[in-house]
């Protein structure tokens, strides 16, 4: 990645009247790079992207993109492409009519426009139905030919606004493939926004996790994943057992509780993934009060005096029927340390 600054948000406040969505955001985002604001409805990311894209005015700070500042820019000016949410097709246009459209305003006729909008429709696969109308395609090939008709004009940045959230599973199983391989094949600074973390940890080079305006976490899927540093962002990515610290002790609804090693410095508490739950061995006991399975995994449910405990094992191994004491044990090796509780 040859300019690590190559989109910056500097001290970035956005409100809407009285409301601020988002405040004294700062956030840089590399050349070349697919990254994800993840979060919440309401936590600012789509506010976020608005502003990027010239439809939203800061109350304050500064966007810079490629060395210059945009924060005033209009939005036609600003060589930011938009594929919204509902793909924004005209209905009554061809798929060759609706990539053209954006040439067309801009002045390109003849063999340049077909040349272009030919190599648009090639790169995402839909050279072939180019005479088709909109309502004639599936989803999958709607939301190409968006991505298609923002690709054409050659932005500087893209931004996707919950790309794949109108696709079924399977299509957006074969969308994700789809626009990783668009966005390196052509080397475009790519955003998208979502909600869906299975979505950002599959599609982005880099996630921005957002809650209440701000940013609460950066850093690679894996980091995402498997690092969370505070309790929101543990939740968010499947860390089902969490607990504060407290003199390091576990704090539970039934006082404190010492583990079998102490926790990293510097924690102020610990999360596990219910595949992290020893079940069978360990300190603790608990009660089965509920099981599902899963394919090739059986979840548990246990009640227990540090509170609620999920637990995921092998569905190899013998199923445990609700109502049985089973010994269980929350190792601080499997734990994630989190950095911010509450």
């Amino acid at each position: 990645m040859s300019d690590p600054d190559y989109l910056t948000l500097e001290g970035l406040t956005l409100a809407y009247g009285d409301t601020v969505a988002v405040k004294d955001l700062d956030l840089s985002i590399g050349r070349g790079e697919l990254v994800a604001l993840l979060g919440p409805s309401g936590c600012g990311k789509t506010t976020t992207m608005r502003a990027i894209a010239g439809l939203l005015a800061p109350s304050s700070g500064r966007i810079n993109l490629d060395g210059a500042d945009i924060t005033r820019v209009a939005a036609n000016k600003r060589a930011v492409g938009l594929v919204f949410q509902s793909y924004a097709l005209f209905p009554h246009l061809t798929v060759y009519e609706n990539v053209a459209f954006g040439l067309r305003l801009k002045g390109l006729r003849g063999s340049e426009l077909d040349d272009r909008v030919g190599q648009g429709l090639k790169s995402v696969g839909l050279a072939n139905l180019s005479s088709r109308k909109p309502a004639e395609l599936s989803g999958g090939q709607q939301q190409r030919v968006a991505l298609a008709r923002s690709m054409v004009m050659e932005p500087k940045v893209l931004l996707l606004d919950e790309p794949l959230s109108n696709l079924d599973a399977r299509l957006r199983l074969e969308m994700r493939t789809e626009l990783q391989r668009v966005q390196k094949e052509t080397g475009v600074t790519m955003i998208f926004v979502t909600h869906d973390q299975v979505e950002a940890l599959a599609l982005a080079d880099r996630i921005i996790v957002m809650l209440n305006g701000g940013i609460e976490q950066i850093g690679t899927p894996e980091d995402i994943y498997n690092r969370p540093i505070s309790a929101f962002v543990a939740d968010f990515v499947g860390f089902e057992n969490m607990f504060a610290l407290e003199a390091g002790q576990l704090k539970t609804a039934n006082g404190a509780v010492t583990l079998d090693e102490p926790p990293p410095g510097g924690a102020v508490g610990l999360a596990w993934r219910p595949r992290a739950v020893t079940l069978g061995t360990g300190p603790f006991q608990g009660t089965v009060r509920g099981t599902s399975f899963a394919g090739n995994t059986r979840e548990y449910l246990l009640d227990t005096k540090l509170g609620p405990i999920k637990a995921e094992v092998d569905a190899a191994i013998g199923a445990h029927s609700i109502g049985s004491m089973l010994a269980f044990g929350l190792p601080v090796a499997s734990a994630a340390p989190l950095q911010r509780y509450g």
